[in-house]
């Protein structure tokens, strides 16, 4: 059974795309704030504090490598 639509009937139907999940953003954002929370808050200069920024925005690396490095030993 196919339906077949022309152009008119295809004026009248309106599409509606829903967006669900997004939480994994939420985390990581959750993530950044942390890690700039403390990286900036321990910084003695602004280059520290600059340094810090940028490992908040890199923080999972950060971790993967860490967890790998951890898991290589055992």
């Amino acid at each position: 059974m196919t339906a077949n639509l022309n152009p008119t009937e295809l004026k009248d139907k309106k599409v509606q795309v829903k967006y669900q999940g997004g939480s994994s953003d939420t985390v990581y954002a959750i993530g950044i704030f942390g890690a700039w929370a403390f990286y900036i808050g321990r910084a003695k200069d602004f280059r520290e504090g600059a340094l810090g920024f940028l490992k908040g925005l890199f923080w999972p690396a950060f971790l993967v490598y860490e967890v790998l490095e951890f898991l290589h030993k055992e």
